[in-house]
């Protein structure tokens, strides 16, 4: 009797819980807003769920939901590289959440040949990486899988590269983009991952045949307003007797079209001898850092496109002194801007000295550009490479050559 009166008390319950299904559309919203590992777990409650979550729109969707909330920044350290030892030295990045006061070590699972990886950039949690042999990889930390891209065959190791990654939202893909010059014309190919192919894609500006000389400055870690950019250093010659005339431009190119275009700089006029110009962003749009060599430390100049595209919109944001700060030792930049974080504060690097007879000291503070109020912050390493944005998504979660660890 005590059991069938438990149980009577058992049926309503479950009665009740049967009763309360959801429909599926609000369901799936509530799915859609869970983390990474929630849903890879959920992908085993059934086949349907399986594959819902591994449907791209579903991925897609996911993502337009929750970009705003990302995890924070990967930041690549700079390690020994024993390049006499192959495959045996590894690379390891440090994670960051935005307040940068929790930080975390994650190791590459994948190595390359040359035994060093360098960050080509970040992409909606997915991170692209390529070494000096030309190889890249494709990682997603958070669902710990990653996919190694074809190479291109027309393309010699150790050859002078400039690369780019971004997200194409028309299509809802990912594509890597690869600039080489061969004899001072360049040579782009663009990879897509769902075709897991490169194509070979036109300039479509005109280069001029007296180029002698071309420098990029691929610094840029992130696309602005669907583009990524680089700066363009070209030196050609004018004619007979006339020397060589030096242009400094933007390069641009548009993720969705593939087409290339020139964007106008500032005009700057130069306040040092010893003076780097890089490429960044501030709060989605378009930016400049100058610095520059002072009498006691160094200068950052702070520029930012307004409107895209258009040269009368740069304006001058801000310019911060870094005191008794080392600029050049050797060629060797000693003081940089990394770059601003997604809330508006700008990572620099400052290598000081207390006293001219005093060792070198590495610090990195975070600079409200407004207030321009410091904060120090905690990261190990002798030099911090670049800074990327980061957030937990399902990119890569299925595909061809895609590789678990």
């Amino acid at each position: 009797m005590i059991q069938t009166k438990e149980a009577r008390q058992h049926r309503p319950i479950l009665r009740r819980r049967k009763e309360l299904h959801l429909p599926d559309d609000i369901m799936f919203q509530i799915v859609e807003r869970l983390p990474v590992k929630s849903l890879l777990r959920f992908r085993c409650v059934c086949k349907s769920w399986k594959s819902y979550i591994n449907d791209p729109k579903f991925i897609s969707t996911r993502y337009i939901n929750n970009h705003d909330d990302d995890d924070g920044y990967v930041i690549h350290m700079e390690k020994n590289v024993n390049f006499n030892s192959p495959g045996k030295s590894e690379v390891c990045t440090v994670a960051c959440d935005r307040t940068f006061e929790s930080i975390s070590e994650l190791r590459i699972p994948f190595s390359f040949e040359s035994g060093v990886a360098f960050f080509v950039g970040s992409c909606n949690g997915l991170l692209c990486l390529w070494n000096l042999d030309a190889d890249l990889c494709l990682w997603n930390p958070s669902i710990r899988k990653f996919k190694r891209l074809p190479s291109c065959t027309d393309l010699k190791p150790h050859r002078r590269v400039t690369l780019g990654f971004a997200y194409d939202s028309q299509i809802n893909d990912y594509k890597v983009v690869r600039i080489w010059f061969d004899y001072h014309k360049p040579v782009i190919k663009v990879y897509t991952l769902s075709l897991d192919s490169w194509e070979i894609v036109e300039l479509g500006i005109p280069w001029s045949p007296n180029v002698v000389y071309y420098q990029i400055n691929s610094d840029m870690p992130s696309p602005v307003s669907g583009n990524l950019h680089w700066m363009l250093i070209r030196i050609e010659r004018r004619g007979e007797g006339q020397g060589m005339r030096k242009t400094r431009m933007i390069l641009s190119f548009d993720v969705n079209s593939e087409k290339f275009n020139e964007l106008p700089l500032p005009d700057v006029e130069r306040g040092s001898f010893k003076e780097q110009k890089c490429l960044t962003s501030f709060k989605g749009k378009l930016a400049l850092s100058i610095l520059g060599e002072q009498p006691h430390g160094t200068s950052i100049s702070i520029w930012v496109m307004r409107e895209y595209g258009v040269h009368e919109s740069w304006n001058k944001l801000c310019v911060v002194s870094a005191e008794n700060t080392v600029f050049v030792v050797s060629d060797k930049i000693l003081t940089r801007s990394i770059g601003f974080t997604k809330d508006g504060p700008l990572l620099i690097q400052k290598n000081y000295k207390k006293t001219k007879r005093s060792r070198l000291k590495n610090k990195y503070v975070l600079i409200d550009p407004e207030t321009l109020h410091e904060k120090a912050i905690s990261i190990k390493g002798e030099n911090v490479l670049a800074m990327y944005s980061y957030m937990e998504n399902l990119a890569l979660l299925d595909g061809a050559n895609v590789e678990s660890y």
